[in-house]
Order: structure tokens, then C-alpha cells, then sequence
């Protein structure tokens, strides 16, 4: 009798075995689906949007002692399939949205291109408050020797001077609020140049994103819109998660409408709405909203 027991339990074993190793394979496949799952929801979902999609089908918090090996080969079987599908579907907005931005890519690099045909190049440069006039010669005409700069507006200087530089310790964030207190006051040349220099010491820093979205606003209200064109297309290309993403793509559309480029215009609002959405119907609401009125997006 004890060797019919030993027999029958080295039977039953031998069948489960199978089921088991089975099911470890499943698991297995769940665990890498879903990981690659979320690495691809990074890429759909930049800025952290983080509203990851779970599997339609959750794996139990609890196995009943009484669940048979084969239930719990279906239900993980049907988790992996849940998860293929969401998986495809996730891959493909990658691909569309890596296609719309080579796109408009595209679309900036002939705007950019035309703008250079015109007699003003689209890169303006930093020029002090006020120059001067090349002085005539008694003949009449203008001397050939470069003429200098003349001395900035004294008013201008002591305004700027008075303007608080920040003195933290922290060489980042101390010439980035400089940059933004010169750029509320509407002294934006002065702007540029401090917020140029921060973005060239500190690239990678985790508030760049900032740096470089309002050195494109300073471009921006300083009517010179093709530069900011550059500088947002850059700051979200650079760093499509950065905290400032998004409204750089708001005031990208915005400077194209300046340049009367409102196709592109619509074309960069439409994808901060399909890759930000959360931004997009929230805190960027309502200026995309009047952003896309004044293209006349349809």
C-alpha cells in the first residue's frame, strides 16, 4: 500500500511538473510584456503624464488553494494576449508620433530656409539698447572703417542695474531668476543674453527645460519669432519630457503664426495636444485655445 502511494504521488508530480514549468513561462512573458509595455507608454506619455494603461486583465491578488493549475494557465494566457494587443497599439502612436515630428521638422527647416532668402536673416543677433548712427563723411558718403556702438542709454543701464540679481549660492537658479526679473521688466535683449548663458553652462540640468523655453519667450516679445521658432522647436526636441515641453510647442505655434505660417502653426498645436494631453486640456486650456482661434485652426 505505501509503494501504491509513493507510485501515485511520483505520478501525480510528474504530470503537474509540466503545468507548472508552463506556468512559469507565462508568468514570465507577463512580467516582459508588461515592462516593455510601460517603456513604450514613456515614449506616448512624455512629461510624465503617467497614466499608465493597465492590462485589461489583472493577475489575482490571491490563488484560491482550490484553483486548478489550468485556470491559472488560461487567466495568464489571457493577460499576455491583453497585453500584446495594447502593446501593438501603443508602438504604433510611437511611430506616428515620431513621423509627425520628423514631419514638422521638416515644414521648420523650409520655413527656416525661406526666412534665410529674405534680406533680414532669421537669426537675430543681441544688439545693445541703442547704436549709432555711421556718421557722414563731407562728401557725402559713409566711411568705409566699421563704425562702433555707442554708449548704451544711461537710463536704460541704471534701470537694468537696478534690477535684483539673485544671490543663492545655486548658479543655475540664480541666473535663471535674473534671466526671468530682466524678462518681466521687458528688458529683453539683457534677458537673452543671461538666459543664453545659463542654458550653454548647464544643458543638462533638470530645470533646462525652463531655461530654454523662456529664452524663446524673450525672442518671442521681442518680436523676432523666428528665432523663438528655433529655440522652442529645440527645447522640445531636446527634452520631450522636460517640465516645459509642452508649452514649448504652444509658443512654437504661436511664433509661426507671427511669421503667417498657420498651417504649421495648427500643425504644432495638434501635437501638443496628442502628446500632452493632460496639458493641453488643462493648464495650456485656455491659451490654446485663443493660440489656435488666432491661426484660425480648424
Amino acid at each position: 500500500m505505501y509503494l501504491r502511494r509513493v507510485i501515485l504521488g511520483g505520478a501525480a508530480f510528474a504530470l503537474s511538473a509540466p503545468a507548472i514549468a508552463q506556468d512559469a513561462n507565462i508568468d514570465g512573458r507577463v512580467g516582459k510584456l508588461e515592462k516593455e509595455m510601460r517603456a513604450v507608454q514613456r515614449q506616448v506619455f512624455p512629461n510624465g503624464a503617467g497614466k499608465f494603461i493597465e492590462p485589461d486583465i489583472q493577475s489575482p491578488t490571491a490563488t484560491s488553494t482550490t484553483a486548478s493549475s489550468t485556470t491559472a494557465t488560461v487567466d495568464l494566457t489571457a493577460r499576455v494576449d491583453a497585453l500584446e494587443a495594447q502593446l501593438a497599439v501603443l508602438t504604433g502612436q510611437v511611430e506616428l508620433q515620431g513621423n509627425n515630428l520628423r514631419g514638422l521638422e521638416g515644414r521648420l527647416k523650409a520655413i527656416e530656409t525661406q526666412m534665410a532668402t529674405r534680406t533680414v536673416s532669421p537669426v537675430e543677433t543681441i544688439l545693445p539698447a541703442t547704436t549709432a548712427t555711421a556718421p557722414k563723411s563731407k562728401g557725402g558718403a559713409a566711411p568705409t572703417k566699421p563704425v562702433t556702438a555707442a554708449k548704451a542709454n544711461p537710463a536704460r543701464v541704471a534701470a537694468v542695474a537696478a534690477i535684483e540679481r539673485p544671490a543663492s549660492g545655486d548658479a543655475f537658479e540664480d541666473g535663471y531668476n535674473y534671466g526671468y526679473r530682466l524678462w518681466e521688466a521687458k528688458f529683453y535683449p539683457e534677458s537673452q543674453a543671461t538666459l543664453e548663458e545659463i542654458v550653454a553652462k548647464f544643458p543638462k540640468h533638470r530645470r533646462a527645460s525652463y531655461a530654454r523655453n523662456l529664452l524663446g519667450r524673450a525672442w518671442l516679445d521681442d518680436k523676432k519669432p523666428a528665432t523663438a521658432v528655433k529655440v522652442f522647436y529645440e527645447n522640445y526636441k531636446a527634452d520631450p519630457r522636460g517640465d516645459r515641453a509642452p508649452d514649448s510647442l504652444l509658443f512654437l505655434g504661436s511664433a509661426l503664426t507671427d511669421l503667417g505660417k498657420a498651417a504649421e502653426a495648427c500643425e504644432a498645436f495638434g501635437e501638443l495636444t496628442k502628446a500632452y494631453p493632460d496639458a493641453a486640456i488643462g493648464r495650456l486650456a485656455e491659451r490654446l485655445t485663443s493660440s489656435k482661434t488666432r491661426a484660425k485652426c480648424k
